[in-house]
């Protein structure tokens, strides 16, 4: 960030008291709390649909011990400002405190309570229908990813030389690939509930990017920020992010996955077909795709050591992933919650 991007908060009306750089923004102390000035890179309309849904959740958890960010407007009435060089920017509320810790299991707990009563106040189908949001296919997604490893699969067979890397990941390559290929022509038996056409009826926005990096816990409770990835999508999308990496942190407790399941579905039950998508985007080898997008996007000579990591960890962890699945996602729990026994 350059004092070009900074001379940008003159165009608000706010009372600016200190400014700190931070990776790759700018933090400001205004008078009643911070805000944040960071690049934008999407559409000026699809901020605006960010704007509105933020007010609506804003005002729905008013009270609820959940905060979420807001925008502001500059002088002119616009979300967005742009530096001499024509560099687009926002600013943003921010909030103070510390990211929510993933080992602590009460703290994980609460954040799924809060992401249920985030998720009633997403319930926006009005807003989603004026705008003519694209609506995500988990079916779509599956192919196109399956394409990608299909591609990847043939340059890696192709390849003369392989690096340590390119070995190992060849030598693991149909493994996961055939999973991937299982889970992507299951999803087509479930037309009611992955089709294009069971998609296009979503009216539910989702965060997009439910990370504990994206939770913040401070003095007024917790607070949730960076909304740029929203979409419309079965809210079980941040669930599944959340849980995903809190259950790659904890082996794969089963234990702790039902708990989590529990402490959201008692503000906002899980219906069967909520489980059944919950199931296929745990069911598919998301960790090991994007290791392979990464490889073959980047194309390097030079992988780096944690790329290796990440691959040897998920190979060990597959058996406990498999495990929990089994006896989380089967067919008896998945009939017990189409009884709401997780109310």
């Amino acid at each position: 960030m350059n004092d070009r991007a900074a001379s940008l908060l003159e165009n608000y009306d706010l009372e600016v008291l200190r400014v700190l750089k931070g990776r790759g923004a700018l933090l400001c102390e205004i008078k009643g709390g911070w805000a944040i000035l960071k690049e934008y890179r999407g559409s000026q309309a699809r901020l605006a649909v960010q704007e509105k849904l933020l007010k609506t959740v804003k005002r729905e958890t008013a009270g609820s011990g959940v905060s979420v960010e807001q925008l502001y407007r500059n002088r002119d009435g616009e979300l967005v400002s742009r530096d001499q060089d024509q560099i687009p920017y926002i600013l943003k509320t921010y909030f103070e405190g510390r990211e929510c810790n993933i080992k602590e299991k009460g703290e994980c707990l609460k954040t799924v309570k809060y992401l249920a009563l985030l998720h009633q106040a997403m319930q926006c189908e009005k807003l989603a229908e004026e705008n003519k949001l694209p609506v995500f296919c988990l079916e779509t997604e599956y192919e196109k990813r399956n394409r990608e490893l299909k591609k990847v699969r043939k340059f890696l067979k192709e390849k003369g030389q392989k690096s340590v890397f390119e070995i190992y990941l060849y030598q693991n390559y149909d493994f996961f690939y055939e999973k991937a290929l299982k889970t992507a022509e299951e999803v087509k038996g479930y037309t009611k509930v992955f089709s294009s056409e069971a998609a296009a009826e979503c009216k539910s926005f989702c965060h997009g990017d439910f990370q504990h990096h994206n939770v913040l816990y401070g003095r007024n409770g917790m607070a949730v920020i960076n909304f740029e990835k929203f979409i419309l999508d079965n809210q079980v999308r941040d669930l599944y992010q959340f849980l995903r990496k809190l259950m790659e942190k904890n082996n794969w407790s089963e234990e702790l996955g039902r708990e989590v399941l529990q402490a959201y579905s008692r503000e906002r039950p899980l219906s069967v077909f909520d489980f059944v998508q919950l199931y296929y985007r745990f069911a598919y080898p998301e960790k090991f795709w994007k290791i392979v997008n990464f490889y073959y996007n980047n194309r390097k000579t030079w992988i780096p050591e944690r790329n290796m990591e990440k691959l040897s960890g998920v190979l060990e962890k597959e058996e406990a992933k498999t495990a929990f699945l089994n006896h989380i996602f089967s067919v008896e729990t998945i009939d017990k919650l189409g009884s709401n026994v997780y109310k």
